[in-house]
C-alpha cells in the first residue's frame, strides 16, 4: 500500500526582502516557452505544482515524493533560465517544507508577508495563480485543498481583524482624512493639483469612495487631460484653479512647484461665492503648495505631508497589532490543515471498505431477485433502504476508529491500515466491479507522459 506521507510539500521562492527586482524578473519565466507551469510540472518527482509570480515575489509550491530532488531540479531550472550562478541564487532563495510551507502560504495569502501588511492585491494574485494551475491541470487533492484553505484563512483574517482598515500610504491617508472631515465622500467634488504618482493614487482612492466630480489641474495640460480621461474627470490648467475652487469640496495638491501656489488671500476671496461651505485642503507637496495660513479661515481645513506621515506611522502601528492577531489565526489554521493531511492515508482504505461492502450488498440483492421480483415498488425500495442501512451500521464503528486513529497521529496507523486491508481482503477486491477512490488516484498516480505528470483535479 502506498504511503501518502511520502508525498511532501515543498515551497521554494524569492521575494522583495531576499532578492532585487532584477533577479525576481529573471526567475519569473514570463516569456518561457513552453509556459512555466508546463516546464515545472514535467520536472522529475513533481506531483502537483502551483506557480506564483508577482512584482514582489516568485514562488513554486509542489507536492513531491523526493524533496531534495525537486529542490535541486527547480534550482537548476532557475539557474539556467535566469543565467544566475549558484552563489547568487542560494543567497536569494528561501525554502519551506511541510508545516512551514503551509504556514508561509497562509501568511502570503493574508498579506502578512507583503511589503505593505494588509494590502489586498496579493490574494487576487494568488487566486489567479490557482486558476492558471487548475486550467493546466497541475493541481491535485493536496494543493487544491491547501489553496482553498489559504483563501478562506485570508478572508477570515480580513473579516475578523482590522489589518486592512488603517491607511499606510500617504495618498490613502489623505483620502481617509477627507472621509473623517466629511463623514462620507459620496457625491463630493474633488480637485487634484498636480498629476504625479501620488496624485493619481489619491484620485483612485477618491473615485473608489464615490466622489461626484473630479477636476485635474497640472502645469502640463496634456498630462492633466490624460489622467482626467483615465478617471472620468475634467482637465484644467493651473491658471484656472482659483475659479474652480468655488465648486469643489476637497483639494489634494502635489505639484513640483518651488513655492506656494495657493495663498491665504486666494482662498479667502472664494469663500463668499462658496457661501462658506466646508473646504478641505491636503498638501502632500514638498516644498508645500498651499499657504499654511489658510487654516485661519473659517470652514477651511489644511493638512500637510507631516500631518499625514503622523497618521501613517500611527496606522502602521495599529496594523502591526492586528497582524499579531492574524498570526495567531494562521497558526490555528496550520494545525487544522496538518490534521487533515494526517487523514490522507486512511481515505483510500475507508473508501475501498465502503465499496466492497456495497458490492457485496448489490450482489446478494441480485441473487435474491427471484424472491424479490413479486414485491411492489414500495416494498423493493424498503428492502434497498434496509440493506443499505445494515451495511452503513456495520461499517460505522470500524470507519470511526480508523479516522480517529489517523487524526490523532497514531504511530501504529500504518499497521492498523495494513491489518484492515488484509482482514477485509481489500487488495483482493475486484476493482472492475467498483472503481477505486478518485482521491487515491490523484494522490498516488501521476501520468508518465509529457502532460500526465499533472495530477487530476477531482
Amino acid at each position: 500500500m502506498s504511503d501518502n506521507r511520502n508525498y511532501s510539500l515543498v515551497l521554494i521562492g524569492v521575494n522583495h526582502k531576499t532578492a532585487e527586482v532584477e533577479i525576481r524578473e529573471k526567475l519569473a519565466m514570463a516569456n518561457s516557452n513552453p509556459p512555466a507551469l508546463e516546464v515545472l510540472s514535467n520536472l522529475p518527482h513533481c506531483k502537483e505544482v502551483l506557480f506564483l509570480s508577482t512584482c514582489n515575489r516568485v514562488e513554486v509550491l509542489t507536492t513531491t515524493d523526493n524533496p531534495e530532488a525537486i529542490k535541486k531540479a527547480i534550482k537548476e531550472l532557475w539557474k539556467k533560465k535566469g543565467n544566475l550562478d549558484d552563489q547568487i541564487l542560494d543567497k536569494c532563495l528561501y525554502i519551506h517544507e511541510g508545516e512551514e510551507a503551509i504556514r508561509h502560504l497562509f501568511r502570503v495569502a493574508s498579506s502578512l508577508d507583503s511589503m505593505v501588511v494588509g494590502e489586498p492585491q496579493i490574494l487576487g494574485q494568488l487566486k489567479d495563480a490557482y486558476r492558471k494551475a487548475s486550467d493546466a491541470k497541475t493541481l491535485g487533492v493536496v494543493l487544491n485543498k491547501l489553496c482553498h484553505k489559504a483563501f478562506s484563512v485570508a478572508k477570515k483574517i480580513r473579516t475578523e481583524t482590522k489589518i486592512a482598515s488603517h491607511a499606510v500610504s500617504i495618498s490613502y491617508a489623505a483620502v481617509e482624512l477627507a472621509k473623517k472631515i466629511f463623514g462620507e465622500l459620496h457625491g463630493k467634488r474633488a480637485m487634484l493639483i498636480g498629476a504625479g504618482e501620488m496624485a493619481e493614487l489619491a484620485a483612485q482612492h477618491l473615485m473608489a469612495n464615490g466622489i461626484k466630480k473630479l477636476i485635474v489641474a497640472n502645469r502640463t495640460l496634456s498630462r492633466a487631460v490624460d489622467l482626467a480621461k483615465s478617471l472620468g474627470g475634467t482637465a484644467i490648467s493651473l491658471e484656472e484653479i482659483f475659479d474652480s475652487l468655488i465648486d469643489v469640496d476637497i483639494v489634494i495638491s502635489s505639484t513640483g512647484a518651488p513655492g506656494i501656489i495657493i495663498e491665504k488671500k486666494d482662498v479667502a476671496r472664494i469663500m463668499r461665492p462658496r457661501r462658506h461651505q466646508l473646504l478641505f485642503f491636503i498638501d502632500i507637496a514638498v516644498p508645500r503648495d498651499i499657504d499654511p495660513a489658510v487654516n485661519d479661515i473659517d470652514n477651511v481645513y489644511l493638512f500637510d505631508i507631516d500631518d499625514l506621515k503622523g497618521v501613517v506611522e500611527l496606522n502602521k502601528a495599529e496594523r502591526e497589532k492586528e497582524a499579531l492577531k492574524a498570526e495567531r489565526m494562521v497558526e490555528a489554521e496550520v494545525i487544522k490543515f496538518l490534521s487533515w493531511m494526517e487523514t490522507l492515508d486512511v481515505i483510500p482504505v475507508i473508501k475501498k471498505l465502503q465499496e466492497k461492502a456495497e458490492a457485496v450488498r448489490q450482489k446478494e440483492l441480485a441473487r435474491s431477485q427471484k424472491v424479490l421480483k413479486d414485491l411492489t415498488p414500495k416494498q423493493k425500495k424498503a428492502v434497498e433502504i434496509l440493506t443499505s442501512s445494515i451495511v452503513q451500521k456495520v461499517l460505522h464503528d470500524p470507519i470511526i476508529y480508523l479516522r480517529k486513529e489517523s487524526s490523532n497521529g497514531s504511530e501504529d496507523i500504518h499497521t492498523i491500515l495494513d491489518i484492515t486491508t488484509r482482514l477485509f481482503n481489500l487488495n483482493g477486491f475486484d476493482n472492475n466491479h467498483m472503481p477505486i477512490d478518485n482521491q487515491n488516484n490523484q494522490i498516488h498516480q501521476g501520468k508518465n507522459s509529457c502532460n500526465n505528470k499533472k495530477l487530476k483535479t477531482k
